[in-house]
């Protein structure tokens, strides 16, 4: 080739050159622009002469700088950083909620408890008896009140996921588009600026959930979340639905679209917007109803149960305070039978905040406690678990595979009501009093009397004719004997303590008394200023009732103190993913970034090539019409 042909060759090869960083240099600041660079090679030599002699330079190609694995960590970060901020902003929001002194639950059930103290002080009066109703309905109405709250926090989430269900479907019909594309124009050169746009959408898509991203040999990428459920395969895509697949309509799941009914894949969504959004309805939302249903449950089970016990101004049996919300059951949608199991909460204290799925499983059923896996088969119609009955007798036709959600506590907040509307119907006096005979001889005293379950039998009391209980001893040489009421005896323990348990009643005597010595039992009618039913009110907040290991208040402040830990960690792992994102765009603009001093002094560099190269060009012209001139002579 002539050294004008070489000349023509590297003026185009640096025309490229100067094009290429030119655009780098104003695609500098395009977010998720990869530099590119002019790949040169020279062009076969020729043989003349004895020896090989160039014959000038092609560009070889415009190369994109990425590396994949960088892009990656990137992807990563940015899946980590939106999940933890989303996080923290959500959990934030619920924290203020419960730990607030004016919306929160601490301090009216402070007033409700003080309100119980004042009527133990004065039974008989008409106003610390309304006062207590009164709070107590206020107590009811701020239970209902953080509930809406919480519930109003759901909705917004519940939102947010359809919003991002719908992105999501965006960017990966997006990103099926691009492969189509990108396959296409590869046949031609490598489709730099369409393989940066499918980049920027793939980050995009990290943010709202975390993907694995996997390359075809023809240059289109597959997608992939979860358990390695695909999204985009080639330049087909499958959506995602957001929509209820367990039964709870206030909780839609996530669902990939298939043929048939969509597939549940909830819990293997992780990382990004949809992954926080998630956790956080089941973590803290679920968590917070369930816990604060529970306690609502509870504390209305508790004080219903012990004004039971006592009697009222009209010398009655008290009844309940408070209403209290019944388990919530519900079928899965696809199920074969239409029927659903009767569900009873039999022991307050047992019941936990979990949710429970029940499910026919080869014509067996088996109870799962949805926190912890545990499950429990049933041997006959009816099953005893975690303080509830399930009875199964009322599903008909199930097939294997049916399933249904049951939520013991989810609407105790919401649901807990005052049905008393009379301040007399509050059973401050106890429901029975007991009296030592007048003629006993023995050491023996009634230490306490009280009534014993909510179906006690005071039929034979009056208190004209009270119950008389005889000891009559045994003969032994320890002058131990028996209290015999109907033929059932009770004896003394070591301590010299006998508890006797009787048609609902329950006396404790302390000491041995002699042979013949009677004690009275009887109605407390009559006796308005009694007030040992009220006190043994005021001590349930005392007591762990709360799932058989808190007072009242305990359980109130484990839901705070664990809603506020999730806060503080999802606080400092946002500020660890800030931090390392931060570090991943900074070790990409180091791979792919566009650095202008360096695509400066490359410009002035293809220029002066350029500018040598028409210079040659230039002298090969001259030596051309040197060459004319002389053989025109």
């Amino acid at each position: 080739m002539s050294a004008s042909g070489i000349g023509t060759s590297a003026l185009l090869a640096f025309q490229r050159a100067i094009g290429t960083t030119s655009n780098n240099i104003a695609n500098s600041a395009t977010e998720g622009y990869s530099r590119q660079r002019t790949e040169l090679s020279n062009l076969t030599p020729q043989f003349l002469g004895g020896s090989f002699q160039g014959q000038g330079v092609q560009v070889d190609t415009i190369r994109r700088i990425s590396d994949d694995f960088v892009n990656t960590q990137l992807r990563n970060s940015i899946s980590d950083q939106s999940n933890a901020e989303l996080k923290a902003s959500l959990a934030g929001r619920i924290d203020d909620l419960l730990g607030s002194s004016s919306s929160g639950l601490t301090p009216v059930l402070q007033d409700f408890f003080d309100a119980g103290q004042d009527l133990a002080n004065d039974p008989t009066s008409s106003a610390a008896r309304t006062v207590f109703l009164t709070e107590a309905e206020s107590l009811a109405e701020r239970f209902g009140s953080i509930d809406r709250r919480i519930e109003e926090q759901r909705d917004i989430i519940n939102g947010q996921i359809r919003t991002n269900v719908d992105e999501i479907n965006s960017l990966t019909e997006a990103v099926a588009g691009l492969n189509r594309e990108i396959v296409s124009k590869s046949t031609q050169g490598t489709p730099n600026d369409l393989l940066d746009q499918r980049d920027r959408v793939l980050n995009q898509l990290a943010e709202k959930v975390n993907v694995r991203i996997t390359e075809q040999d023809d240059g289109a990428v597959n997608v992939f979340v979860g358990n390695g459920q695909a999204l985009v395969l080639g330049g087909n895509n499958r959506e995602l639905v957001a929509e209820s697949l367990t039964g709870d309509p206030r909780s839609p799941d996530i669902g990939l679209a298939t043929s048939g009914d969509p597939v549940n894949i909830s819990r293997f969504i992780q990382g990004g917007e949809l992954g926080a959004l998630l956790e956080t309805r089941t973590g803290i939302i679920d968590e917070a109803q369930n816990t604060l249903g529970r306690l609502a449950i509870s504390i209305g089970e508790e004080f219903n149960q012990q004004n039971n016990l006592g009697l009222d101004l009209e010398g009655n049996l008290g009844a309940n305070i408070f209403g209290i919300s019944e388990p919530t059951v519900r079928g899965f949608p696809g199920n074969e039978s239409g029927g659903v199991p009767e569900v009873e909460i039999t022991d307050v204290r047992a019941i936990t905040t979990s949710d429970y799925r029940l499910r026919n499983v080869g014509g067996e059923y088996e109870l799962t406690r949805l926190s912890d896996g545990t499950s429990e088969t049933f041997d006959n119609d009816v099953l005893e678990f975690d303080g509830l009955k399930v009875n199964i007798g009322e599903i008909t036709n199930a097939v294997d595979g049916d399933e249904w959600l049951i939520q013991p506590t989810r609407n105790g907040a919401r649901d807990l009501s005052v049905d008393m509307t009379d301040p007399a119907g509050i059973a401050a006096a106890a429901a029975v009093r007991a009296d030592l005979g007048e003629d006993n001889k023995g050491g023996a005293t009634i230490a306490s009397v009280r009534a014993d379950a909510s179906d006690i039998n005071l039929g034979d009391l009056s208190a004209d004719e009270p119950d008389v209980v005889s000891f009559v001893a045994d003969g032994g040489s320890d002058e131990q004997g028996a209290f015999v009421i109907d033929g059932q005896a009770f004896d003394l323990d070591d301590n010299g303590v006998t508890t006797i348990s009787f048609n609902g009643w329950e006396m404790e005597i302390r000491g041995t008394p002699a042979d013949g010595d009677t004690f009275g039992v009887s109605s407390n009618e009559g006796y308005p200023g009694d007030n040992r039913n009220m006190l043994a009110m005021n001590d349930l907040p005392d007591e762990r009732l709360v799932g058989g290991d808190r007072t009242f208040g305990d359980g109130y402040n484990s839901l705070l103190a664990n809603v506020g830990t999730r806060t503080r960690q999802a606080q400092v792992a946002q500020e660890s993913a800030d931090a390392q994102l931060e570090q991943a765009r900074a070790q990409r603009e180091a791979v792919s970034g566009v650095n202008l001093d360096e695509e400066a002094a490359d410009l002035i560099r293809y220029q002066q090539a350029y500018q040598a190269a028409a210079q040659v060009i230039s002298v090969s012209n001259s030596l051309f019409d040197s060459l004319l001139g002389a053989v025109r002579r």
